[in-house]
């Protein structure tokens, strides 16, 4: 049809109008690659304990055992095909319908999939696209509201297997609803957009979103992470229910949580003694955890208290500066490595299944790699701004550190990530060692400042910088591609789709290009602010030039 462009991604081939009436962000095909592995993976688990294989194309033949015992199941469920007792999966903000459609060719085992969207030109395009896709006896298009949808759908025959919400931009509005229409042990997938408010930028409008208070800190894409899990355990808890994650990822400008949702009393109690507030130290960087709640075991007795602290004093003991508080976040770990293991080596062993899976290899790689019980990671840079010095290489930092008997780990939400259980000491003695073969200046130091603090303090550990084989992982041993490139122009978030048609505007696209390294390009030539962004600058400087005779680059040198 006239206006429209056909998008193929996987096995889809999505219909698309020109305008921008429905949403559409390219940049997240590695979002939604990633999405049906990890469905695909949790279809194998569920369905193998319903007596069905599932089988996955490209796939070398796998012996699968039926949890309920006896021997492989003999029924076969193929993607594409309606299984009887397969899974039902429900799109809340489907949008063009792309990864519903998706999921009805690419993942097997499933029973139905409802892709809902409350535009109705959405809503009219995803059924289009199921017909284009011939996948109309699995995929039904639905224009509702969804946490209306969900809350309708809260009884036990009724819940869903899987719920997949991917909003523009926060999905707090969705979460009570969604909590409660995913099936006993179902798969909850969630992503959140709103990076700016989960990263620090705005504390109070994060906790009126998830109740917890952000930071703005290195490890800020991590703490993003433990916040949604914690809203979405506080909020699974009202119900006497309780999430166990299975993959959460920092990726690009956004977070990604898999999660599985169960019932029972018994374990909502544990909910208090696994989120943990933040101490941290505006000076130097150090963060403490302090957890909400106490759980101590006796035999078979649980018994559960309040937590005693604080684990800090009124200043930073290493600094001297004050602390600031942040949380409550998610405490425990962020990833099921045994469920992760399973999803790497399926795409590692199917590679051509997905557009992008060398980069899910790289990120899940990072992921088994990383430290289950450590909360958080500093930067091996921001240790180095802090006290002034050069940056040590990262291989003979971590080695300093498992030198001292400590672990350490990489994070695969930022590339200089350092997760070590090394208290903070630690790691100032091993800055302070590195200091002594690298000096500073001292006499340049503030007195006042964290540098001085630190520095004029004496080691205790004595670091040995040799690195070790084990300092270096797999995953960077093999260059595995662990971080994204930019993939095109102007990528990141899009524009919100424009219910009234039209499209993105020529103007605003024009003021994006214009925007675009502002500060790099100077303007020499008079004539070049005919095209400047900024209005206000723009007719002051064309009243006062005609008055002066300075030449421009002397004029803008005096603003």
């Amino acid at each position: 049809m006239e206006g429209e462009t056909v998008v193929r991604e996987g096995k889809a081939a999505i219909l698309f109008p020109s305008a921008n009436e429905v949403f559409y962000n390219p940049v997240q095909e590695f979002n939604r690659d990633l999405t049906c592995a990890v469905v695909t993976e949790f279809a194998r688990e569920q369905m193998a304990r319903r007596g069905v294989k599932v089988v996955v194309p490209g796939e070398k033949e796998r012996v699968v055992v039926n949890l309920k015992g006896g021997e492989e199941p003999v029924v076969t469920a193929s993607v594409g095909e309606h299984c009887k007792n397969g899974l039902r999966v429900l799109e809340g903000l489907a949008a063009s319908g792309l990864r519903s459609v998706r999921f009805a060719l690419e993942v097997p085992g499933l029973r139905s999939v409802t892709a809902n969207d409350f535009s109705a030109k959405a809503a009219a395009l995803i059924a289009r696209n199921a017909q284009h896709n011939e996948v109309t006896h699995l995929l039904q298009a639905s224009q509702r509201d969804a946490s209306m949808l969900m809350y309708e759908m809260r009884g036990k025959k009724d819940r869903y297997d899987v719920i997949d919400l991917d909003p523009y931009g926060s999905p707090a509005p969705f979460l009570d609803a969604a909590v409660q229409a995913v099936g006993e042990g179902g798969l909850l997938c969630v992503t959140c957009t709103d990076m700016a408010v989960m990263a620090g930028n705005s504390g109070e409008t994060c906790y009126s979103k998830y109740g917890s208070v952000s930071i703005k800190a290195k490890y800020c894409h991590e703490m993003a992470l433990r916040i949604i899990l914690h809203s979405l355990d506080q909020r699974a808890g009202v119900y006497q229910r309780y999430i166990h994650p299975l993959l959460c990822v920092s990726v690009d400008f956004y977070i990604r949580v898999f999660v599985r949702v169960h019932t029972g009393q018994a374990m909502v109690k544990n909910s208090a003694s696994k989120q943990a507030l933040v101490y941290n130290c505006v000076g130097c960087g150090s963060f403490h955890f302090q957890r909400l709640g106490k759980r101590t075991t006796q035999g078979t007795h649980i018994k559960y208290s309040a937590a005693t602290g604080p684990p800090v004093g009124a200043e930073c003991e290493h600094c001297g500066y004050r602390h600031q508080l942040g949380g409550p976040i998610w405490g425990e770990a962020l990833h099921d490595v045994s469920f992760v293991q399973k999803v790497l080596s399926a795409v590692s062993g199917n590679p051509s299944r997905f557009g992008t899976a060398r980069r899910i290899e790289g990120m899940l790689s990072m992921v088994t790699e990383e430290l289950e019980d450590v909360p958080l990671y500093y930067t091996v840079d921001n240790l180095s701004s802090t006290v002034h010095c050069s940056t040590p290489p990262l291989l003979q930092f971590r080695s300093a550190l498992l030198h001292a008997g400590y672990r350490v780990s990489l994070s695969h939400a930022c590339k200089n990530a350092l997760k070590t259980d090394a208290p903070p000491r630690v790691l100032w003695d091993v800055m302070r060692c590195w200091e002594k073969s690298n000096p500073v200046k001292r006499d340049r130091l503030s007195e006042s400042s964290p540098a001085h603090h630190i520095l004029s303090t004496e080691p205790i550990l004595q670091a040995c910088f040799d690195v070790r084989e084990d300092a270096n992982p797999q995953s960077r041993r093999r260059h595995l591609t662990r971080f994204q490139e930019n993939p095109e122009p102007f990528w990141g978030p899009k524009a919100r789709a424009n219910a009234g048609g039209g499209g993105i505007s020529s103007d605003l696209e024009d003021r994006r290009k214009q925007g675009q390294n502002k500060r790099k390009n100077q303007i020499t030539d008079a004539t070049q602010l005919k095209s400047f962004p900024c209005k206000r600058f723009r007719k002051v400087w064309e009243h006062y030039i005609p008055h002066h005779t300075l030449n421009v680059s002397q004029e803008l040198s005096l603003w």
